[in-house]
């Protein structure tokens, strides 16, 4: 069993050193493969590796990732701006020349901005390397996950498409075994539809009555769209349980199954086989919402 499913989440949280973060990826339904990103400032550098390790991993699918950093408090050092407190002092003294006013107050000064500074400790380069590798293995932890919900999804699908096949099947092998398609049937039918025309005296020769019946029968007929769908039908299992993404084969099959189909029940001209053909479209129309999902 190898669908996939093209929807998913998964999450995967980490921490080194002074930060922590985790790492989010949803994927969604996509004609093709569509990442997105979206990472703090300073991590700008991962996004290339990041979305390799998507492309690897993805088939199809409209897929956003985001990063989200937290660095532990406390860990900085707080410095005291002497050429900005001492600009400060200069400038209150020559307030106190023009203006009486009473002297400021130390805790006043210090809130002033830029007098009092908070920085950040430095990252050496070895300390950043091994940040970056530990973050590009939390994102492989959360690929993993996205990928089990994929095919968990994928399982499912997988299921639910079988059974829809297996619907189309019967609804076929019925169809080719209609009364209404047995050569007396469809003669007696004819024989009926010819006596009709002649008894009402239209003056219309009987031999071109024939002739034009035989020719309305063979446009009728639906032998090859039934050989058709046998062979879709087919081609559907196999796809179940192809190796790799199989979702734009199955949309482009599903599309083929539903134009028989809609053949089927054009060429019908008994309520029969009309129903038959409506019911078949019907699962078609319900495989066809499935295989979207496929990736």
């Amino acid at each position: 069993m190898t669908l996939k499913s093209m929807t998913g989440f998964a999450r995967a949280d980490g921490k080194l050193d002074s930060i922590r973060w985790h790492w989010e990826i949803r994927t969604l339904n996509s004609r093709g493969l569509d990442i997105r990103m979206r990472v703090p400032s300073g991590f700008d550098g991962l996004e290339q590796r990041v979305r390799e390790a998507c492309s690897n991993r993805l088939g199809r699918g409209n897929c956003s990732v985001s990063l989200n950093i937290k660095r532990e408090a406390g860990l900085g050092e707080l410095r005291l701006n002497e050429n900005a407190l001492r600009e400060v002092v200069s400038a209150l003294g020559q307030v106190e020349k023009i203006i009486q006013a009473k002297p400021a107050r130390l805790d006043g000064i210090l809130s002033l901005k830029g007098v009092l500074e908070y920085s950040e400790p430095e990252d050496n380069e070895e300390l950043i390397a091994a940040r970056r590798e530990a973050l590009l293995d939390s994102l492989a932890e959360a690929l993993d996950d996205l990928i089990g919900a994929r095919e968990t999804e994928g399982a499912r699908l997988h299921q639910a498409i079988a059974n829809q096949i297996e619907q189309i099947g019967e609804i076929v092998a019925k169809i080719m075994s209609a009364p209404a398609r047995q050569p007396d049937k469809i003669r007696e039918r004819l024989q009926q539809q010819i006596r009709r025309l002649t008894s009402e005296d239209l003056g219309l020769d009987e031999a071109r009555l024939h002739q034009e019946a035989m020719l309305l029968a063979t446009k009728a007929d639906i032998e090859e769209e039934l050989e058709r769908l046998k062979a879709h039908i087919a081609s559907a299992r196999e796809l179940l349980d192809a190796k790799g993404p199989a979702g734009r084969r199955f949309e482009f099959l599903a599309q083929e199954f539903n134009r028989e189909a809609n053949t089927i029940c054009s060429k019908s001209n008994d309520p029969e086989l009309t129903n038959l053909g409506l019911s078949l479209k019907a699962v078609i129309d319900q495989m066809r919402e499935q295989v979207q999902n496929i990736e």
